[in-house]
């Protein structure tokens, strides 16, 4: 199931290229109540709503998707999570590059087992979350904005402390993620938490879809332009661990987004330019950078 949310918050299924109209589902979900809950509603009750969900459709109106404004398939997440350097042949070209590490968080393993395991994971704001057709505006002109594409992870239920081997049990989907970034001295966490700079999209493609979230293609073309070229399987830390670092840490609610990490080929972004990303087995998405 391939789920979306567009225009007006409205709420789609997404299928051969159509999006059907299934926002008559959130009449389904419980009335809030103060306090609330941290979490997406939606994906807090998607296992108990896939079929009806799947009726709606049946009677649905639909549109191309090429014919909608695609925001956010989450739309409230409590927290967005990123590992850092999870890619070996980033960590060189960071290390290479000073404009990359600027002195901070220099990489290099150090006797530790992984870049993970040494810096652990770091938060980007939920603020900071927008839907492939809302682009991303350059927050620090001036500046070396760059474009991190990576695998998206979408947690499905509230867990803590949560194994490797049972960390499939807890993810609601997968999606395209752009993890943008501003170089400098500052905290990672500042600089890739201004608004527009965590894009989620085209939509959250169901985790009974993707078979291993291990072994999956992925690239980006800005402007056409070849950028990065990367396949999951090389990631340092795989999915299962990177639930595991980040549920020993924090309480993961439905709706939280772990960013997996980004392969090398980092580089600028600047206004008027349009960035393509795609990732075998979830879809592709454009989206444009704006001043």
């Amino acid at each position: 199931m391939k789920l979306c949310r567009y225009n007006d918050n409205r709420v789609g299924l997404v299928e051969d290229g159509l999006v059907y109209d299934v926002t008559a589902i959130t009449a389904s979900l419980p009335p809030l109540a103060w306090p609330v809950t941290p979490g997406d509603q939606l994906l807090t009750h998607l296992p108990q709503l896939k079929d009806k969900l799947l009726a709606l459709k049946a009677n649905a109106a639909s549109l191309p998707i090429s014919e909608v404004r695609l925001l956010s398939p989450v739309a409230n997440p409590s927290k967005i999570i990123a590992a850092p350097l999870n890619y070996h042949a980033h960590v060189a070209e960071s290390a290479a590059d000073k404009q990359i590490h600027n002195g901070v968080h220099l990489p290099g393993y150090e006797g530790f087992a992984s870049p993970v395991a040494k810096f652990g994971v770091f938060l980007k704001s939920p603020s900071s979350i927008v839907g492939a057709g809302e682009g991303v505006a350059i927050a620090y002109p001036g500046r070396r904005n760059d474009h991190e594409v990576e695998l998206a992870v979408i947690i499905g239920t509230q867990c803590k402390n949560v194994s490797a081997a049972d960390a499939f049990s807890v993810i609601a989907g997968y999606a395209i993620g752009l993890d943008m970034t501003v170089r400098g001295p500052e905290d990672r966490s500042y600089r890739k938490s201004a608004d527009t700079y965590s894009v989620l999209g085209p939509y959250l493609v169901t985790a009974d879809e993707i078979a291993d979230p291990d072994v999956l293609d992925f690239s980006i073309t800005v402007n056409g332009e070849p950028r990065q070229s990367a396949n999951t399987r090389d990631l340092i830390t795989g999915v299962a661990e990177l639930i595991e670092v980040a549920s020993r840490a924090y309480t993961l609610y439905p709706g939280d987004i772990i960013m997996t990490g980004t392969p090398e080929g980092v580089n600028t972004i600047v206004p008027g330019d349009v960035m393509h990303a795609r990732i075998e087995g979830i879809g592709e998405m454009d989206v444009a950078v704006r001043a």
